[in-house]
């Protein structure tokens, strides 16, 4: 077999130089974090032919799992795209090596008869319950076998946490990589970067330096939602549609909520940067099923695509109007529920949740009463969805369609 020269981030050199079970980096945006990873297992795949199962906590498809990232990976070398085939659903190397892709959650049968897994690489490992580790971890049991995972950290109490940074285990080399870690940062991140240090400073630390967000007083939900199952019935009622536009930066979002008794019930959602409203309705609807049957409703400041997606496979769209105040009704009504409980299955409107704060005075420490324009694209297409229950408190008191 030929030698090969391959360039990593100098702090990452450490964690595959050495024979190890676990192998882990966390740490903020731009950091290369998941991009090496895919190509050292690519390498590892190549090098000699076993199997290798990419997990993370929730996958609806292969779209949501890092098959697109590991073959960005094996195309950036050439000498390793040559010895490698890929489709839709697969990655093989032409010695046999293979590629599984699954979710957590919902497979854990499946994931524990999976047998003689050499590899399993745990992508965005920071939504990983305890349960489904307590899964993972014995069923990677083949001699010599190892455990990889990469994450984002955001909760310090989180099981991800507790595992791998409070208490790592023997045999593991897991390091801390930020994008000042990773020498080919691109000059459009570093813009948005500078950007987000100027305008951001509230989560500006957790995006690009790897820190925890902590729960504070200024969380405008602090206190009103809580995470467990639970069954869509006839009590529930009618689900409430919500849509968020983004695009560049901000994802596209949808849920789906229930009203039931004093509850508010998030059932559903997906989200995605960079979603072409071309594509829109097919993504929602592959992951909200029915979501084209019932009324959604989005920001009427986009009529132009309000009105493009009820011609092309949302015929139930409809837009919201605002009015000064309108966010702060919003949330409000929301928070007048006794529960809001959250699906776990709904891990990005739970983020949402747990981070979306009131400003706080830098030189004080006071909570303000101004909403950061941040971790709101789930919780703005909550508000749409309810919008028929919020009143305009600022004057007629009328309800808004």
């Amino acid at each position: 077999m030929s030698t090969a020269r391959v360039e990593l981030p100098p702090k990452l050199i450490p964690v595959f130089s050495k024979k190890c079970r676990y192998r882990g980096a966390y740490g903020g945006r731009g950091s290369g974090k998941s991009f090496n990873f895919a190509k050292m297992l690519a390498i590892r795949g190549y090098q000699s032919r076993i199997k290798i199962l990419c997990a993370r906590e929730l996958q609806n498809s292969i779209k949501d799992s890092v098959h697109s990232e590991i073959v960005s990976a094996i195309e950036s070398e050439p000498w390793l795209a040559s010895h490698y085939e890929w489709g839709e659903s697969f990655i093989r190397c032409s010695n046999g090596s293979s590629f599984i892709f699954k979710g957590l959650r919902h497979n854990a049968k499946e994931i524990k008869s999976t047998a003689d897994i050499d590899i399993c690489w745990v992508e965005e490992a920071e939504a990983v319950s305890e349960a489904s580790w307590s899964v993972l971890v014995p069923t990677i049991r083949k001699a010599g076998s190892e455990i990889w995972l990469t994450w984002n950290p955001e909760d310090s109490e989180s099981a991800t946490q507790r595992r791998f940074i409070e208490n790592p285990p023997p045999d593991s080399v897991i390091v801390s990589l930020n994008y000042c870690d990773n020498p080919w940062f691109p000059e459009e991140l570093e813009a948005e970067r500078l950007h987000d240090m100027k305008h951001r400073p509230d989560t500006y630390g957790h995006i690009w330096d790897g820190d925890c967000l902590e729960i504070t007083e200024a969380q405008v939900f602090k206190g009103k939602f809580e995470v467990a199952e639970f069954e869509v019935d006839g009590a529930c009622g009618v689900p409430y549609q919500g849509v968020d536009f983004g695009f560049a930066r901000d994802p596209t979002t949808a849920v789906r909520c229930y009203i039931r008794g004093r509850d508010l019930l998030i059932r559903s959602e997906c989200g995605k940067v960079g979603l072409e409203l071309d594509d829109t309705a097919g993504f929602i609807s592959e992951r909200i099923g029915g979501f084209d049957k019932h009324v959604s409703r989005a920001d009427c400041a986009r009529p132009e695509s309000i009105s493009y997606l009820k011609r092309h496979g949302m015929p139930r769209m409809t837009g919201v109007k605002k009015w000064a105040g309108s966010i702060e009704d919003g949330i409000g009504f929301m928070k007048s529920f006794e529960r809001i409980i959250i699906h776990p299955d709904c891990t990005e409107t739970l983020k949402e949740f747990k981070h979306y704060s009131y400003k706080v005075d830098k030189n004080s420490g006071d909570i303000q009463p101004v909403i950061v324009d941040a971790w709101n694209h789930y919780v703005d297409a909550l508000r749409y969805a309810l919008a028929p229950m919020i009143k305009n408190q600022t004057g007629s008191g009328i309800l808004v369609f």
